[in-house]
């Protein structure tokens, strides 16, 4: 593995920590605001790993693993495409991309995911993007990512 793809991975890896943690805010409170089931969502997150399973509680322990190579994987990416110039703007817009991918392409498939309300779920992933964003532009300047340099 090279320099810049070791580089491009631990900021990767960085970032996705704080919006893994965050990227599900807007949807919890939209839920809680709705008088709707909060974990609706990271229960159907788990019936990717999942997708027989009915009980709440195993579908939830599915959903760890299922949100956390996703916010790696996708933060990974956006290390090494994102320009870093307007975090805000490039988060916004790639949070965008990865719900179209996400719910639009991926998500249809499993009928828990399709199921879901699609507003919150959008939110969820704009929040995913913007925190990612800032936090690969505040590890490494405003620099482009490795792989447009």
């Amino acid at each position: 593995m090279s320099s810049t793809s070791r580089h491009m991975l631990r900021e990767g890896l960085r970032a996705a920590v704080p919006a893994a943690l965050v990227s599900g805010l807007p949807s919890t409170v939209h839920a809680v605001l709705a008088g709707r089931d909060p974990l609706e969502p990271s229960v159907a997150a788990g019936s990717i790993l999942a997708p027989r399973e009915q009980r709440s509680l195993p579908l939830l322990a599915a959903a760890v693993p299922v949100h956390l190579a996703l916010s790696a994987g996708w933060a990974v990416v956006l290390a090494g495409v994102l320009p870093r110039k307007r975090p805000l703007l490039e988060g916004t817009l790639a949070g965008l991309t990865i719900a179209a991918i996400d719910l639009g392409l991926v998500g249809r498939r499993y009928p828990r995911i399709r199921a879901l309300q699609t507003m919150p779920q959008v939110a969820d992933h704009v929040a995913f993007g913007i925190v990612t964003a800032l936090a690969l532009t505040r590890q490494g300047g405003a620099a482009p990512g490795p792989w447009i340099r």
